[in-house]
């Protein structure tokens, strides 16, 4: 269990994350009809070409929250596949967090399920009757804050609503920045959590909890790991501890964290200045994801400011903190594999070196038998400060690599974005849900959040 620092006088400020990608020639038609390659010739888009339906939407969508120094942030959609292959997608609305059936094509197959009293997108899973939701919830606190809550829907009707924070644990959850995954018998959910109470009163740490197919607590995961978790991924495993990656801001990195709350001994995926602002940020919203090859390998991908010296803070009396002072002013994309969720990988790869680029929202997935898909947005003429970047939006970016590191296509440049969770079909098809809105990044976002009533379901096939 990590010792708590940081006071409510620091509240925390979502981190911004802007697209970029260097020396970006091209443009893809959404449609997947052409795209120009890096060598500027025009081709016919094949194994990268994105396809797209559109969904109409039983109310308001809000697609942009303020991030970091108010930098635009778009709001998490989670896309899950049911094991028998029909999709379901969760986004907010005023009235709660709408979750929205589809067919395997991704066509609307039914009415929304509409759970009332819930706020933000923490993770989803589908099942075949129905779904679960991590969700926040309201609650009585000194915080005054939302608590966190797992919510199961089976055919239509609320199954169970177990709250994960409380006053017995002394937590809150005023965001969760989180994940939900399911291992066929139980679910495990990893989120942000606000001291209320104890040792940890006043300050952020993270949660990881075990929950049965009932909406029972399970034994295992922790209280309080990680220091003002920057970022989340979570991978459900058949059996023991599910493994667990988190950005801290005490210690100054990714860290492997699974079943051990993050504790000093935990391996070390890549030093970073974990601040507000210049971390990798949120997984499964905007940075990186876990994805496990059939080999019991492990792979991940971030936006990467990278150390150019990383030392032990000689302020800090717990010898827990770290100093790290970043390479570069932009994020650049970076991947990293473990042999096993037991050990540290060996040294992250860049796989860009723009530095006048701002590379954001960097997501990685299963691609076929034994390739990855790794995509990024790119801002270029990027200008920053104190951790965050506006620029001019160049695109979405699809590339394969190998499971070394090794870009295995060129670019794809497409106008769609991947705003939270993608989801995988038998058939190795990649699904995920969008706002149809063209992204802009030149200025901070001030005042409400523009809306949409329609989502894109793109999809993409091996």
């Amino acid at each position: 269990m990590t010792n708590a620092r940081r006071t409510t006088t620091h509240r925390r400020r979502r981190i911004a994350r802007k697209p970029v990608v260097g020396g970006l020639s091209a443009a893809v038609l959404l449609a997947g009809a052409w795209y120009a390659t890096a060598n500027g010739a025009t081709t016919t888009a094949d194994s990268l070409a994105v396809s797209n339906t559109t969904v109409s939407l039983s109310a308001k969508f809000p697609y942009l929250s303020a991030g970091y120094n108010n930098s635009r942030e778009w709001t998490r959609t989670a896309t899950a596949v049911a094991p028998n292959g029909t999709l379901r997608v969760a986004w907010p609305a005023s009235d709660g967090i709408h979750v929205t059936p589809l067919t395997a094509a991704g066509r609307r197959s039914a009415a929304d399920t509409v759970v009332k009293g819930t706020k933000e997108v923490g993770g989803l899973v589908a099942h075949n009757d129905g779904f679960a939701l991590l969700t926040r919830v309201s609650d009585t606190n000194k915080w005054k804050e939302t608590a966190a809550a797992l919510v199961r829907y089976t055919n239509g009707k609320q199954t169970f609503r177990t709250k994960l924070t409380g006053t017995a644990s002394h937590d809150t959850a005023p965001l969760l920045d989180g994940q939900l995954t399911w291992n066929g018998s139980k679910y495990g959910a990893y989120f942000v959590v606000h001291g209320a109470g104890g040792f940890a009163d006043g300050h952020y740490g993270d949660k990881m909890s075990y929950i049965g197919s009932m909406g029972a607590k399970l034994s295992g995961g922790w209280s309080w790991g990680c220091s003002h978790n920057e970022g989340i991924a979570l991978h459900a495993e058949t059996s023991g501890a599910f493994t667990s990656l988190c950005f801290d801001d005490w210690r100054s990195g990714l860290f492997v964290s699974t079943g051990i709350g993050a504790p000093d001994t935990a391996p070390v995926v890549q030093r970073e200045q974990c601040w507000a602002g210049y971390c990798g940020g949120t997984f499964a919203g905007r940075t990186g994801d876990l994805v496990k090859s059939s080999t019991g390998r492990y792979a991940t991908a971030f936006a990467s400011r990278g150390a150019g010296s990383a030392k032990k803070n000689p302020d800090d009396a717990s010898g827990r903190g770290w100093t790290v002072t970043p390479k570069t002013s932009t994020h650049q994309v970076a991947v990293a594999f473990m042999k096993n969720r037991n050990s540290g990988p060996g040294k992250a790869i860049y796989l860009s070196n723009t530095t006048g680029t701002e590379h954001v929202n960097v997501h990685l997935a299963p691609y076929g038998k034994d390739r990855l898909l790794l995509s990024w947005e790119s801002l270029k003429n990027a200008r920053c400060k104190d951790g965050t970047c506006t620029g001019t939006f160049t695109g979405t970016h699809l590339r394969l690599i190998d499971w070394n590191g090794k870009f295995q296509s060129a670019d794809t440049v497409v106008g769609a974005r991947i705003t939270g969770d993608i989801a995988v079909l038998k058939d190795g098809t990649l699904t995920w849900a969008y706002a149809p809105v063209t992204p802009s990044y030149a200025t901070a976002l001030t005042g409400a959040s523009p809306t949409t009533t329609s989502l894109r379901i793109a999809r993409l096939t091996p």
